[in-house]
């Protein structure tokens, strides 16, 4: 059982993205001692003008953007399921949209590769999934800590 879905939506279908998100969060999954977990991430690949539409429904911002993720848990209760291993059925840890243009455009503009940036992109999506968020700026340290350890572990630098 893969611990993800991919969805296309109004963009082709590259099999090169599948095997990126597979080792990323396969990673994600292992550091954080959730392989057996049974939760499960649903990854979307778009373009521009989808993930403008849903960042202006969901979050009220008329404008495309690279990265949206929609966590099913709030971090406390993710942090007591995992404390019990509570994963007896499969569980959706939530879903990560990602514009691929966008991917294209910084992976660029940041002078680093497609492969890095969708990386980065699909590890901060998984660490928003678990709960963890960049408006602090201590919260904001300690998610790019466990970011780039999964990055470096995977060889994937700047």
């Amino acid at each position: 059982m893969e611990n993800y879905e991919i969805i296309y939506k109004d963009i082709e279908e590259v099999e090169d993205l599948e095997n990126i998100v597979k080792r990323v969060f396969g990673k994600c999954l292992e550091e954080e001692n959730l392989i057996d977990s049974k939760l499960c991430i649903t990854v979307t690949f778009t373009n521009p003008e989808n993930i403008q539409n849903i960042n202006k429904e969901y979050r009220n911002i008329d404008k495309p953007t690279d990265v949206l993720s929609f966590p099913m848990f709030q971090k406390e209760e993710l942090d007591k399921k995992i404390q019990k291993k509570d994963f007896q059925y499969q569980d959706i840890l939530g879903d990560i949209i990602i514009s691929i243009s966008k991917v294209e455009e910084q992976a660029k503009e940041y002078g680093h590769t497609f492969e890095r940036e969708l990386s980065y992109m699909l590890v901060h999506g998984f660490y928003h999934l678990m709960g963890y968020d960049h408006i602090e700026e201590q919260d904001k340290e300690e998610m790019r800590i466990k970011e780039e350890k999964i990055l470096k572990t995977l060889n994937i630098v700047r």
